[in-house]
């Protein structure tokens, strides 16, 4: 489908100059080249702690299997982080694993057992799809028998996990900073941010719907 630039044209008139601009100056920051994915995560603010932490630190989608506990998002948590984040749910692990694959991702597995490449040691060379479970289960046997690698946060107490949204905080923000310093493509292409924006800027503007109507007249 043809990217209609005149509607975005005409909602930009809407939005304030310093409104546009951050959107452009998020953007440009924005990676799919790295995937977070959560497997079951039973507690609601951890989900929704995830997906705070891929806005911060600028990884653009999320994927979530929901196959035992249901949809697993507080929005007072989140903060509003949803709105600008793209979550992809999936009623099983192997639907998510075969989308990712499909997709052209490497699926890492973060777990402290195996024989786990510590962070500092890991080096994102291709499209990598991270995978979380909780802290008291872990991953699935289902993820960890399809991993294309597996990934540990290095530790020096006594506590052998962090919690979930903890790890991820630590290894997007460790691996984003070291994709943005590559010559790898992890930014988005020209198509998705225009995508981006218009998706963006219809979340900032009260009665969207009426105001499209309107432009469609």
């Amino acid at each position: 489908m043809q990217f209609d630039h005149d509607l975005l044209a005409y909602l930009d008139s809407f939005v304030s100059e310093e409104r546009k601009q951050r959107f452009v100056n998020v953007l440009s920051k924005r990676t799919r080249f790295l995937t977070v994915a959560i497997e079951d995560v039973y507690q609601l603010h951890n989900t929704s702690a995830v997906i705070r932490s891929c806005d911060a630190f600028g990884v653009q989608d999320v994927h979530v299997v929901e196959s035992r506990f249901g949809k697993r998002l507080d929005k007072n948590i989140a903060m509003g982080a949803e709105q600008w984040i793209d979550v992809h749910r999936y009623k099983t692990i192997n639907d998510c694993i075969t989308t990712l694959k499909t997709s052209g991702y490497q699926i890492i597995a973060t777990t402290p057992h195996n024989n786990s490449n510590f962070i500092e040691d890991f080096k994102v060379d291709s499209k990598t799809a991270l995978f979380f479970g909780t802290e008291r289960e872990g991953l699935s046997n289902a993820v960890l028998e399809q991993a294309d690698g597996f990934l540990k946060i290095p530790m020096v107490g006594f506590s052998e996990s962090l919690n979930i949204s903890v790890s991820v905080a630590i290894i997007i923000q460790q691996l984003c900073n070291e994709l943005r310093k590559s010559d790898l493509p992890w930014q988005l292409s020209d198509i998705e941010i225009l995508e981006k924006r218009l998706d963006w800027t219809k979340k900032s503007i009260k009665d969207i719907k009426g105001i499209i109507g309107r432009y469609s007249q």
